[in-house]
């Protein structure tokens, strides 16, 4: 198997394939989803499935990049190289370091409100001005919000269907380094979190992320 480089694949953040296969793909249910297809078929995708072969410590951590970049909504290879350089460069633990960069991204933080029922959603509704941050529109998904930065939906954007039903179910618990008022469509980013404060569905080794670039 050719080495694949750890920073020159294309720098999208696109998703190349529907969220199913990536929960079949990783035979974990990625995003918590109800009704993951995995849950029902724990095969590889295609018309056969695959087995699923025994992983080399290489592969192992390329597997685990790989979960990780899907998880926040596929994010590109070059940038997500990016976030590794910076957590990296800041004091403490790269890892930790990690998840508290990806988890301060504007998206992380709008999926996490319950301001958007997917992680694909939030980018979307950002893309598209609906979000500002301590009143200023913001169209980027990668923005890197600081501790105090106040996130809101737009007035005018409260009543987009899907917007108003996710505020209304609150699927998810909204973490502790967040607050949220949703009478308001208004959080605060309180602290960047570690990996323990993160709610994720499955388990998540940033670990190995940092072991896979540090090759």
């Amino acid at each position: 198997m050719t080495k694949v480089s750890k920073n020159t694949q294309p720098s999208h953040s696109r998703r190349t394939a529907p969220k199913g296969k990536f929960t079949r793909v990783f035979g974990e249910n990625l995003w918590g989803a109800d009704k993951a297809p995995v849950a029902k078929r724990p095969t590889n995708p295609g018309q056969h499935g695959g087995r699923r072969k025994k992983m080399t410590d290489y592969g192992i951590q390329l597997r685990e990049k790989q979960k990780l970049r899907a998880y926040y909504g596929n994010i590109g290879e070059r940038q997500f190289y990016k976030i590794y350089v910076e957590a990296n460069r800041r004091k403490g633990d790269s890892s930790e370091n990690l998840i508290g960069l990806l988890e301060a991204r504007l998206d992380s933080v709008v999926y996490r409100l319950n301001l958007a029922p997917s992680m694909f959603a939030a980018k979307q509704l950002i893309s598209h001005k609906h979000i500002t941050v301590n009143g200023a529109v913001v169209n980027i998904a990668s923005y890197r919000c600081n501790p105090g930065d106040v996130v809101e939906m737009r007035e005018k954007s409260r009543a987009i269907p899907q917007v108003a039903e996710a505020v209304a179910k609150m699927e998810r618990q909204v973490p502790e380094y967040l607050t949220f008022t949703p009478a308001d469509f208004k959080g605060t980013l309180v602290r960047l979190p570690v990996l323990d404060d993160v709610p994720y569905p499955v388990q998540m080794n940033p670990n190995l992320v940092v072991e896979f670039y540090n090759r």
